[in-house]
């Protein structure tokens, strides 16, 4: 039986990989429809392109602050799929016959709107008893996200990288989240699937965590010892806070 958590003020939540996909990292989301709609490349090679287009993104404004997710999806993956036809690993040609970056990107978003029909009602229970803050690296459009999804007012500020100039695992980010709650760190409860860029961060600055531990990308090293609740799916998070 789980024991509630009795010190929580506030609760400061990750957006990727933690509401949208419920603990599922997005590299393995994306694996998946690219082998669902049979995209004649292999995994490592996907990685590549999934790495270069995360970094592309890093570096270059192509994401703007009106885009929504599904603009968003289809950016990304139009670079993976560039950068897979660069190398020589997936031919222009059939590339465009069967239009997998459209449907690649298609699927990953109806995958989203089902995901948060069970993540979604944890925010906003949440919200109805604590003080919630996102804290997210993100694009710039976090807030066109959070609207689009019917999730921007559960959240009294939002901490999004793009825009403050600092990143996850930069415990600074979280701080920055601690100042916009404006409670103790001790009493604020942090909680992401990334061991590395939310659990260790955010304990380093005081918080308490909550670990969504699911699918990962890599052998990340973690350590379950570490966060103060570990679970595998969002709603598990509720006992713990009410």
């Amino acid at each position: 039986m789980n024991r509630r958590l009795t010190d929580i003020r506030g609760v400061i939540f990750d957006y990727g990989g933690t509401i949208d996909t419920n603990s599922r990292h997005w590299a393995e989301v994306l694996w998946s429809k690219y082998e669902a709609f049979h995209v004649p490349v292999g995994k490592l090679d996907f990685r590549e392109a999934y790495v270069h287009g995360e970094r592309t993104l890093a570096r270059e404004p192509l994401i703007k602050p009106e885009h929504d997710f599904h603009d968003v999806l289809r950016i990304k993956v139009r670079i993976q799929m560039d950068y897979l036809v660069r190398e020589g690993k997936l031919s222009r040609e059939e590339a465009e016959k069967e239009a997998y970056a459209s449907k690649v990107a298609d699927s990953c978003y109806e995958y989203v709107l089902e995901v948060l029909k069970r993540t979604r009602p944890v925010v906003k229970t949440l919200s109805e008893h604590y003080r919630l803050v996102l804290v997210s690296n993100f694009y710039g459009n976090i807030q066109t996200i959070l609207k689009d999804f019917g999730l921007f007012g559960f959240f009294s500020d939002i901490i999004e990288s793009s825009v403050v100039g600092v990143r996850k695992p930069d415990p600074a980010i979280y701080h920055l989240g601690v100042e916009a709650m404006g409670f103790p760190a001790e009493n604020v409860l942090v909680v992401g699937d990334s061991f590395s860029k939310d659990v260790v961060p955010a304990k380093k600055v005081g918080c308490k965590v909550a670990w969504l531990k699911g699918e990962g990308w890599g052998n990340e090293e973690t350590d379950d010892s570490l966060p103060d609740v570990v679970i595998t799916d969002l709603p598990e998070l509720l006992p713990w806070l009410l």
